[in-house]
């Protein structure tokens, strides 16, 4: 049975979400601000959060990031926050999704468990991917250049990541998006994909105007080359 910690302070909501989430078949803690959240967390052991920004004593955004400095448990923000601002923000400092108010259960429940199956993957896999000059050290979450610490925030390196993990394979921006983020394309969309994907070259491309790594494949998508060369 998997763990989950809800952060929200809607006591019908958290009313709601108790009673699907046992349903179906989840252990279940529940916090209502951040200080009841941290001590939950310093006591438990949770296999995914559920995390609601704006709480009587501060952020899911705050609580979030304390959680990325220790664990990659997924993350799930849950908020009536829909800025194009606070999606991004959550995405970067460590979310695996986010969710806004009102919501339908099921896409919900779906959500989380794709994201249960997925952590569940990436445990089983080894250690470490290298591929074209790159390093990724997957159980520290830390990503080398020529053996050189590269600093991404966590929407970079799960993207970088998952290039590596499909090495010459044309992926299509509706494929990144799935995977990384469990969205339909509402929050996150092609635009904001590109502005990833830039910034990411920016820090692993010797010259970003002309990426050897994270290729471009005119009208179809991108593809990570293991060649290290532009095509």
């Amino acid at each position: 049975m998997s763990n989950l910690l809800l952060l929200e302070d809607d006591l019908s909501l958290i009313n709601g979400l108790s009673f699907a989430f046992q349903k179906a078949g989840y252990g279940l803690d529940i916090a209502r601000t951040l200080q009841e959240a941290e001590n939950l967390w310093k006591e438990g052991n949770y296999d995914l959060l559920v995390l609601d920004v704006s709480l009587p004593d501060g952020s899911g955004f705050t609580f979030c990031e304390k959680v990325r400095q220790t664990s990659q448990v997924p993350i799930v923000f849950l908020t009536a926050s829909d800025t194009e601002t606070s999606i991004i923000l959550g995405l970067d400092i460590g979310g695996d999704d986010y969710i806004t108010k009102p919501f339908k259960l099921a896409v919900l429940l779906s959500r989380i468990n794709a994201l249960l199956r997925r952590s569940q993957h990436f445990r089983q896999v080894p250690g470490e991917l290298c591929s074209n000059g790159i390093t990724l050290q997957l159980l520290e979450g830390r990503a080398y250049k020529n053996s050189a610490p590269i600093e991404l925030t966590a929407a970079e390196y799960k993207l970088l990541r998952f290039f590596m993990e499909h090495p010459g394979i044309i992926l299509s921006p509706e494929q990144i998006i799935g995977n990384l983020w469990d969205c339909d394309g509402n929050f996150v969309n092609g635009n904001t994909l590109a502005v990833y994907i830039r910034r990411l070259r920016a820090k692993i491309e010797e010259n970003p105007t002309k990426p050897m790594r994270i290729v471009t494949i005119r009208r179809m998508g991108y593809k990570w080359s293991t060649g290290g060369a532009s095509e």
